[in-house]
C-alpha cells in the first residue's frame, strides 16, 4: 500500500492506495527543491540583483507618491517576509515618500482586518496606508483607452496616478493565464469589473493557447502585459514558494523580462507527465487557495489534463468560504444541462462576458468530460451537490463512491496532492 498525503485547510488528509492501482504521484519538484539560503536572504539577494532594471531604491529617489501591489488573502504570497523588505528598500532613498499598499483583490472579496493582519502583521497594518480595490467602484478607476483585444482598460486610479508602481506576488502555474504573476498584479488585481469581464472573455478562455504553463499565443497574457505597461508598473518582486509556502526562489526588477525568468523556473520545477488515469485525486493545495468552490476549479484542471475521459475527478478543498462566487453558484444551481451552460456562454461575444463565467466554462468544460467528487467541511455539502457535483466526506469514502461510480472493483488511480503547483503534460 501506498500512503499519500493531501493538504486540505491548514491539515492534511491521508488515503492509501494499492501499489497495482496507483498509476501515479505527480509532484511538482519545487517541493522537493532545497534552498541554500533563508526565506529573506533568497528575497533580499533578488532585490539586489534585479533584472533587467535599476534597484527600486534607485527608483524611489525623489518620488513622492509610492504604490505597491498585493496580492491578496486568496494568495500564499508571503508578504510578512516581502512587504517588509520592499518596504525597507524604497525608504533608503524616499524616507518621506508617502507608501499606499494596494491590495488586488481582482474580483475577490475585500480582505478582513484579521486576514491583513495576519498577512503583513501588526506593525505594518498599523503604520502603512493600506487601500482595498474594488474592481465594482468605477469611481475608483481611470480610462487608458483599449485593451488588444478591444476592451476598455479601467484601472485603479491610485496605481495609474502614483509615482512609482511596484507590485509583489508569487509564481504558480495557472490554469489559463499560464503563470501567476507579474502582469497579473495589474490585470486583473487592479482593474475594473468591465476590463476583467473583457478580458476573460469565452473566446479566449476556450482558446487552446489559454492553459496552464503556456504564455505563447495566450490571448490573455497578451492584454494583461499591454495593462500593466500602461499602469506604469515599474518593479515587480515575485516569489516562487514550495508545499510549506516557503520561498525557494525570488525574481525582481523588470514586469516583464523578471517574470519570465521567474516562469521559467517554475516551468523546470512543476512540470510533469500525465498519467492518464480512472479515478485521479487532486486538492487545490490547502489554505489559502481552498477557500472555495470557484478557486478550487484550479486544481480540477490539472487532474482534467490526466483523466480518462468518462473518468472522476475527486478534488479535496476545504471551501470554508463556500462557493467563492453567487453567479458562478446560481449558474449551476438553476440549470437543468450543464452542456445548456456550455452553449450559453460560448455563444456570447468578449462584450457580454457576465461576472464569474470563466470559472463557470471551466468548471463545465470538466463536468462534460468527468464525474466530479469534492471533499470539503461537512457545512458545505448542500452547495456542492446543488452545483451538480457529488460530495464526500473523506478521501476514502470519496474513492469509494468514485469506484461505484465506475462500476469497477480495481480503477486505477493517479495522485496530484498539489494540483496548483504542476504543469502536467500530456
Amino acid at each position: 500500500m501506498k500512503q499519500i498525503k493531501f493538504p486540505f485547510g491548514r491539515k492534511e488528509l491521508e488515503l492509501e492506495v494499492e501499489e497495482e492501482r496507483l498509476r501515479g504521484v505527480l509532484l511538482s519538484q519545487a517541493h522537493k527543491f532545497e534552498a541554500e539560503k533563508s526565506e529573506t536572504e533568497i528575497v533580499k539577494e533578488a532585490m539586489e540583483n534585479p533584472i533587467a532594471s535599476k534597484k527600486l531604491s534607485e527608483l524611489a529617489r525623489g518620488k513622492k507618491e509610492i504604490v505597491i501591489i498585493s496580492s491578496d488573502h486568496t494568495r500564499p504570497v508571503p508578504s510578512h517576509i516581502t512587504m517588509p523588505i520592499l518596504l525597507e528598500e524604497i525608504r533608503k532613498t524616499a524616507p518621506e515618500a508617502e507608501i499606499t499598499i494596494l491590495v488586488a483583490t481582482g474580483f475577490h472579496r475585500a480582505s478582513t482586518d484579521e486576514e491583513l493582519r495576519d498577512k503583513y502583521g501588526d506593525e505594518i497594518v498599523d503604520s502603512v496606508n493600506i487601500e482595498m480595490h474594488d474592481s465594482r467602484d468605477e469611481e475608483q478607476m481611470v480610462n487608458l483607452g483599449q485593451l488588444p483585444s478591444g476592451g476598455d482598460m479601467l484601472l485603479n486610479k491610485t496605481a495609474v496616478e502614483a509615482d512609482l508602481l511596484v507590485a509583489e506576488g508569487f509564481i504558480e502555474p495557472h490554469f489559463f493565464a499560464g503563470f501567476s504573476g507579474g502582469r497579473k498584479s495589474v490585470l486583473p488585481g487592479v482593474a475594473s469589473k468591465t476590463t476583467v469581464l473583457a478580458n476573460h472573455c469565452a473566446e479566449f478562455i476556450d482558446s487552446p493557447n489559454a492553459r496552464t504553463g503556456n504564455l505563447e499565443g495566450n490571448p490573455m497574457h497578451k492584454d494583461m502585459l499591454y495593462a500593466a505597461k500602461s499602469a506604469g508598473l515599474a518593479f515587480i518582486l515575485n516569489v516562487v514558494i514550495d508545499a510549506e509556502k516557503k520561498v525557494i526562489n525570488a525574481f525582481a526588477g523588470h514586469r516583464e523580462k523578471a517574470h519570465l525568468k521567474g516562469t521559467e523556473f517554475v516551468d523546470s520545477l512543476a512540470g510533469v507527465d500525465a498519467k492518464p488515469a480512472d479515478i485521479v485525486v487532486t486538492t487545490n493545495g490547502g489554505y489559502p487557495l481552498d477557500q472555495n468552490i470557484y478557486q478550487a476549479v484550479k486544481g480540477m484542471t490539472a487532474a482534467e489534463a490526466t483523466c480518462k475521459e468518462g473518468g472522476v475527478i475527486i478534488i479535496a478543498a476545504e471551501c470554508s468560504d463556500g462557493h467563492g462566487g453567487e453567479e458562478f453558484y446560481q449558474t449551476f444551481r438553476d440549470t437543468d444541462s450543464v452542456q445548456e451552460i456550455m452553449d450559453d456562454i460560448l455563444a456570447r461575444g468578449r462584450k457580454e462576458t457576465v461576472p464569474d463565467q470563466w470559472e463557470t466554462q471551466i468548471l463545465a468544460r470538466i463536468m462534460l468530460k468527468f464525474k466530479v467528487i469534492m471533499i470539503t467541511d461537512p457545512t458545505q455539502r448542500q452547495i456542492v451537490e446543488d452545483m451538480g457535483m457529488d460530495w464526500a466526506q473523506d478521501l476514502k469514502a470519496a474513492v469509494k463512491k468514485a469506484e461505484g461510480m465506475l462500476k469497477a472493483e480495481s480503477p486505477t488511480i493517479t495522485a496530484i496532492p498539489d494540483g496548483v503547483s504542476v504543469i502536467v503534460r500530456q
